[in-house]
């Protein structure tokens, strides 16, 4: 009876174990819905945050991402928004926008380069933010 329970909990690590890797690599790729978006003559291929859940987590605990070159987090209203870097690995140009209007640039450091939480804000209301990873 040992033994089978001990096989049995050995089958299930075997299997758990390369799943919790696969479904890891999976979450840091989050949102696979991506775009295209067209700003200042250039094309960027964006990962898109669109929900509360997608707005908190953005780019954090990523450390390379594959065919995208940022985020575009879309909110479906106008106000001040506030970034921050932590767990976040990557350097991030934070481009804030009104419509489709630029109304500012900002850079956002990975907490490794800062070591410490930074936050930036929106210099006027908005309803996108695009965060382009700086390589």
């Amino acid at each position: 009876m040992k033994k089978a329970l001990l096989i049995s909990a050995f089958l299930i690590l075997l299997f758990f174990i390369p799943s919790s890797f696969w479904l890891v690599q999976n979450l840091q790729n989050k949102n696979n819905d991506t775009i295209s978006y067209k700003l200042d003559d250039r094309t960027y291929r964006l990962l898109v945050a669109d929900s509360p859940h997608e707005w908190q987590r953005g780019l954090m605990d990523v450390r390379k991402l594959q065919g995208v070159d940022g985020m575009i987090f879309l909110f479906p209203d106008k106000a001040i928004r506030t970034f921050w870097n932590k767990n976040t690995h990557l350097d991030l140009e934070v481009i804030w926008l009104n419509d489709e209007k630029i109304v500012g640039k900002s850079l956002l450091p990975s907490i490794e380069k800062s070591r410490n939480i930074v936050t930036v804000q929106s210099p006027s209301e908005v309803n996108k933010v695009i965060e382009i990873i700086l390589k």
